[in-house]
């Protein structure tokens, strides 16, 4: 599924051959990160009531680069630099990796595996 994540996002910029659309990967590289430098590896944290420093900054860190997956495409359409068929395909890109962040996110909660 992230591989055809990543077909899309790299389809929207070729088949219009304008490559700003590029941009909103940045942000899908930056979504995991939080997990990784301040959960542990583990997604179990952005679902906890827990708080804390280092924890509500890596729920605000992830939330602020899933939005921003969102807004560049949209952004980038508004400024008339890419067309609405790129746009729709960066939104069905993205919808395609939040489906993926939650297969795993899933995965990982299953005590059987």
């Amino acid at each position: 599924m992230f591989s055809a994540s990543i077909l899309l996002q790299i389809l929207a910029c070729a088949i219009y051959s304008n490559w700003w659309p590029m941009l909103s990967a940045l942000m899908y590289v930056m979504v995991p990160m939080p997990c990784l430098f301040f959960g542990g590896g583990s997604t179990q944290f952005l679902i906890s009531r827990d708080g804390g420093g280092w924890i509500d900054a890596a729920k605000f860190l992830t939330g602020a680069s899933a939005v921003g997956s969102l807004a560049i495409p949209i952004i980038l359409r508004h400024a008339d630099m890419i067309g609405t068929g790129a746009m729709l395909i960066e939104f069905t890109s993205f919808f395609i990796f939040i489906c993926t962040v939650l297969c795993f996110h899933r995965a990982t909660l299953d005590d059987e595996w």
